[in-house]
């Protein structure tokens, strides 16, 4: 251009173009500069020929080495899977009361079911397992158990669930609404007499008889419960929906009946006892209760009457 002119001050020929008496020089860029913009350029065509790169209308393209995160990805989780494939192999032929005796195969399970728990239970039961006492949802860190707390009972209930209707090995119980069938009077003295079950009130006698004729039955007359109908413990610290009067007499009078939904068909098999062992080692697991058989001698002296026999006459 005609306005080119050398700079006196910096020796450096201006671009001619000036704006309100400021100038610009033209000063050349740096050739390490360009040679390492050169070299980004052959780089991305080199990528773009190589790798996936131009998206298209379903996919992108492929790139002549073939390779994709995605597929990188699967190459990863099959890996994975046939690292896992052994331990579950194993797990699914173990049994149950077998895994807890094998500590390695345990651990494994264990950490394997914190996976799952995670995945399908916290919803309800909470990430730490602690359960929501104003819902009803249990918590699975204590020793108080509906059901059960040994593996089997904690695999029996994930397996067939809690009060589904569509399935008839599910657990089941239901307790009585009370409301019309005692006054406010009787309702407050069988109250009274579950609070003192933990010591959390004087004894009410009225309460004590309305208990022994209402609520016994199930949950046992000395409101310890029983598993067999999933009855709670009545005589401990921990509750399942609140120690509040307000909470139990809601309780009796319009008593609220959880629900948990069977596994069985949505998880497999590996899968639901990894979240039994998972469930069981929180720390309310209960040992398995072995029957011990009585010897044969025993038997015998009994079914003779011996005199060393413990048997009735």
């Amino acid at each position: 251009m005609e306005n080119k002119r050398i700079d006196e001050a910096t020796g450096t020929e201006t671009v001619g173009h000036e704006w309100d008496g400021i100038e610009e020089l033209n000063t050349p860029l740096p050739r390490w500069w360009l040679w390492t913009f050169y070299l980004t350029i052959i780089f991305a065509i080199g990528y773009v020929i190589a790798y996936p790169a131009i998206p298209m209308v379903s996919k992108a393209t492929e790139g002549m080495l073939g390779w994709s995160s995605r597929g990188q990805l699967a190459d990863e989780m099959t890996a994975a899977d046939l690292a896992r494939q052994d331990f579950r192999e194993q797990l699914a032929v173990t049994d149950l009361n077998k895994m807890t005796a094998d500590p390695q195969l345990l651990q494994q399970a264990v950490a394997g079911g914190a996976a799952a728990f995670k995945v399908n239970c916290v919803q309800c039961h909470g990430s730490g397992a602690a359960g929501v006492q104003d819902l009803g949802y249990p918590n699975l860190n204590d020793d108080d158990w509906l059901w059960g707390g040994d593996i089997e009972s904690i695999h029996y209930s994930i397996t067939y669930g809690i009060r589904q209707p569509e399935d008839n090995d599910m657990r089941q119980s239901i307790m009585p609404t009370f409301d019309g069938a005692l006054d406010s009077e009787q309702i407050n003295a069988v109250v009274d007499h579950v609070l003192s079950l933990s010591g959390k009130a004087e004894i009410n006698p009225q309460g004590e008889q309305l208990f022994a004729d209402n609520c016994a039955a199930c949950h046992g007359p000395d409101g310890t419960g029983m598993r067999i109908f999933g009855a709670p413990n009545l005589a401990d610290a921990i509750w399942l929906r609140g120690d509040r009067r307000e909470a139990i007499s809601s309780q009796i009078l319009h008593p609220k009946m959880g629900a948990m939904p069977a596994w069985k068909d949505r998880l497999d098999p590996v899968t639901i006892k990894m979240l039994a062992a998972y469930v069981h080692s929180l720390g309310g697991g209960e040992e398995t209760v072995v029957p011990v058989e009585e010897p044969a001698a025993d038997a015998q002296g009994a079914a003779e009457g011996g005199a060393d026999s413990d048997g009735p006459a």
